[in-house]
């Protein structure tokens, strides 16, 4: 039975690896953008929950309705402003930019809040549990989890059911054709670095809820994120849950194995995955 509630728990712990990922997902299979900071901006987001907290006085979760119009205005800007002038046929000064964009933001937030962990004070609901027979599953958890799914839910019918997703997928499919047909191309690359920072926020509060974070933590986060993208496939977001959910069950069962081996049992997992299915377990199909 300790099995089984090892692969429940990672199951749960997949649902906040899917948040990491879907915001790279969403930018890359929109404009091919590898986003070094992305990890960053996860922590970013946990430390602008934080600061909402301190000055409102209220729950996490309230701030969280102001977080994430706040991510998105700063994502709609720092794409409108600074990395459309990158984009191009050549990869290599988005993931320069991107880099000194990690770097700044990581010693902006250690200069403002100093390197000790912060956590989001969620109250009782960070320790309520109830049973499923013998497992007892933690009620932050299934928050967690049942609001990835909710977001990714929310993001595939954006992309498949309305006008916005339509200029996604033109954008990232032909961007010349897209241009010649009325749509301009920097205000839809700048409508899609909003969405992916408004689910970059919804993924930092409840890091910041669940663990402590500090600004040196957005490599790992990055790391997760990534490796949950690649196998669940590029471009599908139903797969970046599959591949979060992975990634989760398998580091549980390796620190059920030994303690050490959490992190690691997901990096190879996600090393064998790559060798055996290079696209991903569930690579886009469009339709």
């Amino acid at each position: 039975m300790d099995w089984v509630n090892a692969v429940v728990q990672g199951t749960l712990l997949g649902g906040l690896y899917a948040m990491f990922a879907a915001g790279l997902s969403l930018i890359f299979g929109v404009m091919r953008l590898v986003n070094i900071a992305h990890g960053d901006l996860i922590v970013l987001s946990a430390y602008v929950a934080l600061s909402g907290a301190m000055l409102l006085g209220v729950s996490p979760f309230v701030v969280l309705i102001l977080a994430v119009p706040v991510m998105a205005a700063f994502g709609y800007l720092l794409q409108r402003l600074v990395l459309n002038r990158t984009m191009g046929d050549d990869i290599l000064p988005p993931l320069l930019v991107t880099f000194g964009l990690s770097v700044i933001i990581q010693n902006a937030l250690l200069a403002a809040y100093s390197a000790d962990p912060q956590k989001l004070q969620a109250g009782d609901i960070e320790t309520a549990a109830f049973a499923i027979g013998p497992i007892t599953v933690g009620v932050m958890p299934v928050i967690v989890f049942a609001t990835a799914v909710a977001v990714i839910a929310g993001l595939q019918w954006v992309f498949y059911h309305t006008a916005l997703g339509r200029a996604f997928r033109a954008t990232s499919d032909r961007q010349d054709i897209a241009q010649l047909m009325g749509l301009n191309r920097a205000h839809v690359f700048g409508l899609a670095m909003a969405l992916s920072m408004a689910v970059t926020a919804v993924a930092g509060v409840f890091l910041g809820m669940r663990t402590s974070f500090d600004p040196a933590i957005g490599g790992s986060r990055l790391i997760f994120g990534f490796e949950a993208v690649i196998i669940g496939g590029l471009g599908n977001l139903w797969g970046t849950l599959a591949g979060g959910v992975i990634l989760g069950v398998a580091q549980t069962l390796g620190a059920k194995l030994h303690p050490g081996f959490q992190v690691l049992a997901g990096h190879v997992v996600f090393l064998f995955i790559l060798a055996v299915r290079p696209r991903g377990l569930f690579p886009r199909i469009d339709g």
